[in-house]
């Protein structure tokens, strides 16, 4: 799989979640680019849902927030299965990958006979740093 071509504004969003220890709301995206020219909302979020229809960017439900893929070009991706832990105290959201999950969810599809689009895992809890 290959990184599609990015226009610039999509590359400068990509490229400040990507350097980002945390996940971003728009609203941060946008505060951290007015430099850069964004002057609204929107820019971004035409840029953001463009990110994440090609699998470089994740939208976490439950922060509405967003965070760079961690394996953009792998192909375990594609199937679009992606889980994350998220801390509760600082915020950092862990990308993972567990293909036991995936079975077994796409036998339970199957058995009935649902036809999933997407599947996003979120765990909220305590990271090991915090709980140290």
């Amino acid at each position: 799989m290959t990184q599609p071509e990015l226009t610039k504004n999509q590359s400068l969003v990509f490229d400040v979640l990507s350097a980002s220890n945390a996940p971003l709301s728009a609203y941060g995206i946008l505060d951290l680019l007015r430099d850069k020219g964004f002057r609204a909302p929107l820019q971004v979020y035409r840029a953001l849902d463009k990110l994440v229809e090609f699998g470089l960017v994740h939208r976490l439900e439950s922060i509405n927030a967003f965070v760079a893929c961690a394996h953009p070009l792998s192909d375990c991706c594609t199937h679009g299965t992606v889980a994350f832990a998220i801390c509760n105290r600082c915020g950092q959201a862990e990308e993972f990958h567990d293909h036991a999950i995936d079975h077994r969810l796409a036998d339970w599809a199957k058995a009935k006979r649902f036809t999933a689009e997407k599947t996003t895992i979120e765990l909220r809890g305590i990271c090991a740093a915090c709980a140290a």
